[in-house]
């Protein structure tokens, strides 16, 4: 059986911004060693995937493609309409940053993952651990960079 070739708008149409692939692993993850989140949460700054309000820690599941991440998948370009894509990218890139910067000023600790590396890791599950013992940012501390 022969499948319809799709549109460009079809195809956008078709890729989601939740509940995708590797932030379904990440969850499981999360999950299977013991850590309760909130999703999404539209008060923070990037809206982030995964929200550990007790920890003070977020977690952003990107896309190579999306987030231009220096790995194969980062580095295309769509052939079509390349003065389009190249801007779009590098805005994503460019506000993801910003995001980041915005939650570490209040008083929170981010862990962007990739998902290049969700899918071949072995070791997500620690990495996960590491990053939600490890010791939290004093709010003195932020209170600090704050004033200089």
């Amino acid at each position: 059986m022969k499948r319809k070739k799709l549109t460009l708008t079809e195809r956008m149409r078709r890729i989601r911004k939740t509940d995708t692939k590797p932030e379904m692993i990440v969850r499981r993850a999360l999950h299977a060693i013991g850590y309760r989140y909130r999703l999404h949460d539209k008060r923070l700054p990037g809206h982030p995937d995964i929200v550990l309000p007790r920890h003070r820690r977020v977690i952003f599941v990107h896309g190579c493609f999306w987030h231009r991440h220096n790995c194969p998948d980062g580095r295309k370009l769509p052939r079509s309409k390349p003065e389009y894509w190249g801007p779009k990218l590098e805005r994503n890139r460019k506000r993801d940053v910003r995001h980041i910067a915005e939650l570490r000023e209040h008083g929170r600790d981010v862990l962007v993952l990739w998902e290049c590396e969700i899918n071949r890791s072995t070791e997500l599950a620690e990495t996960l651990d590491r990053f939600l013992r490890q010791r939290p940012r004093s709010r003195d501390a932020v209170q600090h960079a704050r004033n200089v």
